[in-house]
């Protein structure tokens, strides 16, 4: 019997300092600017990918900020996407920490295609 070799994933090569740009940009509006700020001029890929991630997680919060303006029908989504948006803030701070390079849930790969040039 032929024994089988378990293959382990390939880890991605993530400095610290792009790590640590990632994180940022998931903590407020500030620290996406702050986030972005930093990775101009280094272009950090990973940090790169997380802001364009927390650009779309921000731009789906102020949407929804507007949605919640319209009254009963407007605050009833409004409540059901914040718990959305904040289980996608998690998961993409998490991404951030454990240094994978994951899109979002339900909307991360969108966020890939409408943002790729920024970061």
């Amino acid at each position: 019997m032929e024994s089988v070799k378990k293959i382990e994933p390939q880890e991605l090569t993530v400095s610290e300092e792009g790590k640590n740009i990632a994180m940022i940009s998931y903590l407020t509006i500030i620290g996406l600017i702050i986030a972005f700020i930093q990775n101009g001029e280094k272009k950090d890929p990973f940090a790169a990918y997380h802001i364009r991630q927390s650009i779309g997680l921000a731009i789906v919060g102020l949407g929804i900020s507007v949605v919640g303006m319209v009254p009963i029908l407007g605050w009833i989504l409004s409540f059901v996407a914040f718990f959305l948006v904040v289980y996608m803030w998690v998961i993409g701070l998490m991404n951030a920490v454990n240094k994978r390079q994951k899109p979002l849930p339900f909307l991360g790969k969108k966020f890939e295609e409408w943002f790729e040039s920024v970061g």
